[in-house]
């Protein structure tokens, strides 16, 4: 598997297509760059729904559902809001998954949170038969260098989040079916 904002997109849309999952994304400092990586695989249709960039505080609670009193009391950059970023982006469009990434790329702070912190997302099937533990995940991350260099790995940052997430669910349950295949052993 690839490093790559690039390569790590493909591998997501491979993954996704062939177990027939869609993905959404929901962007705020990334600005439609997650969307754009994925959109440039080929084939990229069967797999990406589309995308919100709320790029506006008061568009994450609009469009995406965030709670605005969250919002109020601590600001759009929060691993609160990312998670209801991913969760309500999924919703909204009608996904399998939601990303999302919302943070600070400069270059000033903002929400009392110093530039190079991001909170990037996930929100996926529940239950069984999904193969999933279900439910969302968010990472923090403190990231260094200029406002593209932040924007541009907190695209591979969400993006890896995702793919580590398919890729183990995809061992699982090559897991369970040799066991089924083995009698159980």
């Amino acid at each position: 598997m690839s490093s790559t904002a690039a390569g790590i997109a493909a591998d997501v849309v491979r993954l996704l297509t062939v177990r027939g999952e869609t993905v959404a994304v929901a962007e705020s400092l990334t600005g439609g760059l997650v969307a754009a990586e994925l959109t440039a695989v080929p084939g990229a249709s069967k797999a990406f729904r589309g995308s919100v960039t709320a790029y506006a505080t008061e568009l994450k609670h609009r469009m995406l559902g965030v709670d605005a009193g969250l919002l109020a009391g601590r600001g759009a950059v929060d691993p609160q809001v990312a998670a209801q970023m991913a969760a309500g982006v999924r919703e909204a469009l009608g996904a399998d998954w939601g990303i999302a990434t919302t943070g600070v790329a400069g270059p000033d702070p903002q929400d009392g949170q110093p530039v190079g912190t991001v909170f990037v997302a996930l929100d996926g099937p529940v239950g069984p038969g999904s193969g999933s533990a279900g439910g969302g995940k968010v990472r923090p991350l403190r990231l260094n260098g200029d406002r593209a260099e932040i924007r541009m790995e907190s695209v591979r940052s969400v993006l890896a989040l995702l793919l580590t997430e398919l890729a183990s669910e995809q061992t699982g349950n090559e897991r369970a079916q040799d066991t089924e295949q083995n009698g159980g052993f």
